[in-house]
Order: C-alpha cells, then structure tokens, then sequence
C-alpha cells in the first residue's frame, strides 16, 4: 500500500505483533473503531494466549483524516503510547468524580501503541501537507486583524479566525457582517436579514434569531467555527451534505434553508421553531413528562423520522466512492435536546432538527471534536451498533434513540445505568438499558413493554424503522 493510493488524508493501522503481524487496516473516511477480542469489536483480535492481554473491548480509535486520537476503554492492562500510559482499570475516577476518566490522545505518523502485548503501528498520510503554507507572523486575523502564527493547521490564510476571536461568540457574526456589507458573493442568502438576538452558544459555534426584512419570517441563524484545516476538500464536503437536506420538506422535520462559508465561519438558516425543545419542556415540567404529553410529540417525531429515512437526497458518495443520487437519511444524534416545538400546548408540533448539518461538520473533518464530546452522538443515547459500526449506521440507530429519548422524557433518566467507574462507551457496549418501571413505575405496563422492547440493541436491534414503533406505541395505549 502507497501513499499514492490515497488521493485524501487517511490513517493506516499496522499490527505489528502476534499472529496478525503485517496486517494494514486503511481508514480513508471519518469513522471510529473498537479494537478488542470482542465478537462485535471493529478490529477484531484472535481470542488466542498472544492477545490474552488484550480485553474484549480493550481501546477506540477516533478517525479524523488526517488526525486519529486513541481512547482507552478502561481495560485492565491499559492502553500504552510511547512511556505513557492511558486509560487503565485501576486509573479510572472514583465515584463523585467526572465521569469522563479516560482522555483521548492524538496519534503522530510513525507513532506505536500497544494494548497489552498486542502492538500497531500508526500511518497518517496527508497528500495536500506538501501544499499546506507554514503559520507566519504575517497572518492576518479575518476579525481583529492582528498577526498571529496560530494557524499550524490552517490551508488559506485568509479563511482564519485566532483563538481569541473565536472565543467570543459575536466576534464571527460581525466577519459575516462585514462581509455582507461588502457585497461578498457567498454571502448572497444573507443580504436581507436583521439578527434580532442570540439564541445560545456552544462548543463549536453560535445560533441567533434572525429576521428576514422583506417578508418578516423568523428563522435561527447557525454558525460554526471550525478546529481542523479548511481546505477544499473539507469546504466542498461539507456545503455538499448541507445541501442534501434542503430538499427535506415535513411538518415534523426542521427546514434548512441556506448554507455557506466565508473567512473560516460556517453558517445555515433554519426553520425557527419558538416552543424550545423537548429538553427544555422536560426541564420546565420539573425533571419529566407525563404520557399524556410526552407520547403525542414523540409520534409526531416518528413521523419525521420515518420521512428522513426515506426521502430522495442529491448528491451522496456511493459505495464505490463515487457521487450520485441517493435515499434516506441516518442522523446519528437524536435526542430531546435535538427535537424542538412549534407552538405550545396541544398546538405544539415536535420537529427534528439538525438532520445532516452536524455530521456534516463532523465527516468533513471540521469540528475537530474526539469521541469524548459528539463524534457518534452521546453515550446515553447511542445503542451499541452506533459504537461498533458507525460508518455504516442504519436507520433503526435513529429508532432506537428515538425510543431512548421517551424513556428520558418519562423517567428523567437515561436507560443505561452510567456511573464514574466505568468508561461511558463500554457501557454502551457493555450493559444493557434498566426495565423502564424501575425507574417510573406509573408508566402503563403495556407501553413499559413497547419500550423495553425498542431498547433491546444485543445482539441487534428489534424495531427496524420508526414507522413499526409508531404502530406499537398506539397499540399499546
């Protein structure tokens, strides 16, 4: 295998000891992968004395081509990178303590790690690195204007945001601003709208209630600021997963409306909905919904979900790598914190919203973010073929946390036990969601049962599409 094989960034994994020796894994896309002695592992290990060392679910590896971090998954021997050791049994956080034990580390081209007595070795290929400027003083902030030489990882100087402009998260809203006084082309969706408030800020960008003047709509303004290199490919990839949802037009389904990128700022309008989320409508309740409101938005939702797994998508890359027309999309990040109201009261309509945008971000290599924040969606709400086949997730993941994000709703709680010992991702692999009447035991028993039924993801998951749990769910009651 040549680096000339590979016309992007990707990661090469060698193993380099034991009966496997001299096996290459490629990884050209954004993926994540499980290596143990598990049946289910991603790398899977012979179950033989030469990896005895080595656990079921021993490490995970997050794949961000060019970049590829390493996590240990709380194995009794450890995970051991250069004189370092990460993760480990006996490292883990006692109880009281923040969960997240376990901290990622970055692996360098050339790298070695080894689980137990089972060593690899590590390849990054970047094609474009020869091409890439080195940080000069001379780079100019797109914001503040000052010189800095913090853009190590930055393709086109003039598409840079310095780490102090992006820590304030008015500062891209007015590059965006600027630009559009400017008459800046790829600005053009923007020309008309008034931004009204802020709406929230997050880990990789800012949203703000925005008002289009002409026709007096509302609509959510999204930024995103990107950590990773902006280069064509990634700008490309992204714009070209947006625009693939634009086409998604359903009462239950947020709409996006327009999309872009300008000096390193990402940014889409969206359907405003004024009713918050079902987060927030949990939190306002007092920690959980009754049935009698939280079933009626979680079978709207379905009905959105059922429409986003089936609706015609543009341009997608096929299997062979190339780009041509697809169906359906997987969102990967359902939860109630992601599902928003239109209206109030009986009136209310529940949407889903960011169906493809963070992916997007994500698969394209922007946000930058390591398995400890949101690369396949959050633990409590992810079932176990998220974890182990993330690349290829099918829709009943989405089913399944959609039957996830009710039991919250219901209980106030997440259908798995988590607790500070255990690294939350082996968990997921690992244990199995709690009878949904241990924690309420005022939900009907028929309902109870429709929903520990849609949590059963060992060996495989038992409702394959969100239509044949809306039709359980209504039997049920």
């Amino acid at each position: 295998m040549t680096d000339s094989k590979f016309r992007r960034p990707a990661v090469v994994l060698f193993i380099t000891s034991g009966p496997l020796k001299g096996q290459k894994i490629p990884f050209a896309d954004r993926t994540v992968a499980v290596i143990g002695r598990g049946l289910d592992a991603t790398v899977k290990l012979p179950d033989d004395e030469a990896y005895s060392s080595v656990s079921r679910h021993h490490a995970l590896l997050d794949i961000q081509p060019p970049r590829v971090f390493i996590r240990d998954l709380g194995s009794l021997n450890g995970t051991h990178v250069g004189d370092r050791t990460i993760g480990q049994r006996t490292g883990l956080a006692p109880a009281g303590e923040a969960q997240d034990a376990s901290p990622e580390y970055e692996l360098k081209d050339g790298e070695r790690f080894l689980l137990g007595q089972a060593a690899f070795g590590v390849r990054v290929i970047d094609p474009e690195a020869a091409n890439r400027p080195r940080p000069t003083p001379d780079w100019i902030c797109a914001h503040c204007d000052r010189s800095t030489a913090q853009g190590a990882r930055r393709d086109h100087p003039q598409d840079y945001l310095c780490r102090d402009c992006k820590a304030d998260p008015n500062a891209p809203l007015r590059v965006l601003t600027k630009g559009v006084r400017a008459g800046e082309p790829e600005l053009a969706s923007l020309r008309g709208l008034k931004v009204i408030r802020p709406l929230g800020t997050g880990s990789t960008g800012a949203a703000y209630l925005a008002q289009h003047k002409a026709s007096g709509r509302l609509l959510a303004l999204k930024l995103l600021f990107p950590e990773m290199a902006v280069n064509d490919w990634a700008r490309e990839s992204f714009l070209r997963e947006v625009a693939n949802t634009r086409n998604l037009d359903h009462p239950n389904v947020v709409r996006l409306y327009d999309s872009g990128s300008h000096k390193g700022v990402f940014f889409y309008t969206m359907e405003y909905c004024d009713g918050g989320s079902l987060e927030d409508l949990r939190l306002k309740r007092g920690g959980r919904l009754k049935t009698a409101e939280a079933l009626p938005l979680i079978l709207g939702a379905l009905d959105g979900l059922e429409y986003i797994h089936q609706a015609p998508i543009g341009q997608v890359k096929l299997a062979d790598g190339g780009i041509g027309e697809g169906r359906g999309l997987v969102h990967r990040d359902l939860k109630p914190a992601n599902i928003f109201l239109h209206g109030s009261g009986e009136k209310a309509v529940a949407k889903i919203a960011d169906v493809g945008v963070g992916k997007a971000f994500d698969m394209a290599g922007l946000s930058g973010q390591t398995r400890t924040g949101t690369v396949a969606g959050s633990p409590v709400v992810s079932p176990r073929q998220q974890v182990i086949n993330f690349k290829y997730a099918k829709p009943d993941v989405d089913v399944w946390a959609m039957a996830a994000s009710l039991y919250i709703l219901l209980t106030g709680t997440y259908p798995r036990d988590f607790d500070n010992n255990r690294d939350p991702w082996l968990v997921v692999l690992e244990t199995n969601p709690a009878p949904i009447r241990q924690r309420n035991p005022n939900i009907p028993s028929g309902l109870a049962d429709v929903i520990d039924r849609a949590l059963i993801d060992n060996p495989q998951i038992l409702f394959k599409t969100a239509a044949v749990l809306k039709q359980a769910l209504l039997a049920a009651i």
